[in-house]
């Protein structure tokens, strides 16, 4: 059978939190919220930072190990309420990391999809990428409120199904090990981010098949995985 021509779609699935975006400082604060709301104190702030990327029910529950399921959900709603609020009142900041618009620019000029993998809910996500004027520029937005989270590969195969990239034209870029063994587990490949919530060993460890230090170098890894 002779050949379409026709160059395969390829894909870049970006996590949002620790990659994207510097949220740390808003969801310490929202959890310091809910854990006061239920009586339980304060959280470890470097604990709260280490369940970024995960299902929010899933983090809590990581959080309080020795606290029952209903409890576990109940601090996710009392989350929930309290990042919503702030966010009602402007008080939520999350920033851009440095060269994130300068690589996602490239890697659209190189033709490829952009996609976002996220613990987030669809309701943060579309506030994130509304405030950053980045609404649009992303084809798959797949998120935490539909399917298991991360590092279940579920994520992945509904990004590949929605654009029609295949398994070996993706690359799934993230801070943290539940981003890479989340690409191992729906066999794509994958980029480290050194800035986020997990160390760099750890996520060589994981099975990252590259780690960038700067946000404009991401696309260079991306495309060298994509073309090599």
């Amino acid at each position: 059978m002779a050949s379409s021509g026709k160059a395969p779609l390829r894909l870049a699935l970006f996590d949002c939190d620790g990659t994207l975006v510097d949220s740390q400082f808003a969801i310490i604060d929202a959890m310091t919220q809910a854990w006061a709301e239920h009586g339980l104190g304060e959280p470890d702030a470097a604990d709260v930072r280490r369940m970024v990327g995960l299902s929010l029910v899933e983090a809590v529950a990581l959080l309080l190990p020795k606290r029952d399921a209903d409890l576990h959900v109940a601090v996710a709603e009392s989350y929930k309420r309290a990042f919503s609020s702030a966010r009602s009142r402007g008080e939520v900041d999350e920033p851009l990391f440095p060269g994130i618009v300068d690589t996602l620019a490239a890697l659209e000029a190189a033709g490829v999809l952009l996609g976002v993998a996220t613990g987030k809910s669809r309701r943060g996500l579309d506030a994130v990428l509304r405030g950053h004027g980045l609404t649009g520029r992303f084809v798959t937005l797949q998120t935490a409120d539909v399917g298991p989270g991360k590092p279940n590969p579920h994520m992945v195969q509904r990004a590949l199904a929605e654009t029609g990239a295949d398994e070996a034209a993706t690359v799934v870029i993230g801070d943290t090990t539940y981003d890479i063994q989340m690409a191992r587990n729906a066999r794509v490949r994958s980029v480290g981010v050194s800035w986020g919530y997990h160390a760099v060993p750890e996520l060589e460890r994981a099975g990252a098949d590259r780690i960038v230090h700067r946000g404009r170098d991401v696309a260079t890894a991306v495309l060298e995985l994509l073309e090599g």
